[in-house]
């Protein structure tokens, strides 16, 4: 099976455990809007790739653990994308879930998502305990504070930031968890995995800084300018176009080299590097700078 379909089954499996008679029928609409259809799945396509290079021996693990991954992420634009923080009319090409239910939907909805994303994992638990208690630790330390998304979104309220410290909470956090996670559910030692991920993330915001600063909404399927718009930390802002796509460039040049030796590293190396070549390629109007 494709990590796609190992993907896409995992998480209707997830949101389907989250209906029933007995749920507020907004809210059951709520769920799979802001999961479905998803973007391109980046971070458990991590996790799931590197749970391959470590052997993947309990696959059903890994798949629980891609489906709490993406949970989580999906909760975090829910969140994001609200009044108090970058008050956003698209996602996904779509109205945003708060602009489609309603604020008050649009918090209980990424909550929901944040809850039943350890409620997966510890359902996972009955198969293998270590591994699932070492995912929800993960998880959480990746998600909350002082090292996960929340602490990173809590940058943009700092009157002086630091920017890669931002730039890894915010978005870093999730990819780290991605490839940590991914060595935990295949029973290897996730600490190795920290660095690769933290590179991704950290390229992966500089080109979304880019975006966001260079490309429309139609191209991206989400507001763009919405850093200058808000004011926030940003890779163009502190390093002009041309910087952040070399700064970019840099970041992803160590990310290959950072990946631990494990049974699949060329294949994950291959993975990775079709990541660096279409984050490098994007924005088209720097392309090649």
């Amino acid at each position: 099976m494709s990590l796609d379909r190992r993907i896409d089954t995992a998480l209707h499996q997830a949101i389907s455990g989250a209906q029933g008679p007995l749920v507020p029928p907004q809210l059951g609409a709520a769920l799979p809007y802001a999961v479905f259809p998803g973007g391109a799945r980046i971070r458990p396509t991590i996790l799931l790739s590197v749970a391959q290079a470590c052997g993947d021996d309990r696959p059903e693990i890994a798949d629980s653990a891609a489906a709490a991954l993406e949970l989580i992420h999906c909760a975090s634009l829910v969140h994001d994308d609200l009044p108090a923080f970058d008050d956003a009319d698209l996602r996904r090409g779509k109205p945003t879930l708060h602009r489609a239910f309603g604020e008050p939907l649009a918090v209980l909805a990424g909550d929901s998502l944040i809850v039943l994303a350890f409620d997966v994992l510890a359902r996972a638990g009955g198969a293998a305990p270590d591994r699932a208690l070492r995912l929800v630790s993960t998880l959480a330390r990746r998600t909350g504070s002082p090292f996960g998304i929340c602490a990173g979104q809590a940058w943009e309220a700092e009157p002086q930031v630091n920017l890669s410290a931002y730039h890894q909470a915010k978005t870093g956090a999730l990819f780290i968890a991605a490839t940590q996670m991914g060595a935990i559910a295949a029973g290897h030692d996730p600490e190795p995995w920290e660095d690769l991920g933290a590179r991704i993330g950290e390229a992966f915001q500089v080109a979304d800084d880019l975006k966001d600063a260079l490309e429309t909404s139609e191209t991206t399927g989400k507001p763009s300018g919405q850093d200058a718009a808000h004011q926030r930390p940003s890779a163009v802002q502190s390093m002009g176009v041309e910087g952040a796509v070399r700064y970019m460039k840099d970041i992803l040049g160590g990310a290959i080299a950072s990946i631990p030796s494990c049974p699949g590293e060329a294949r994950l190396a291959q993975m990775v590097l079709a990541y660096a070549r279409k984050m490098t390629e994007m924005p088209v109007s720097v392309a090649g700078k």
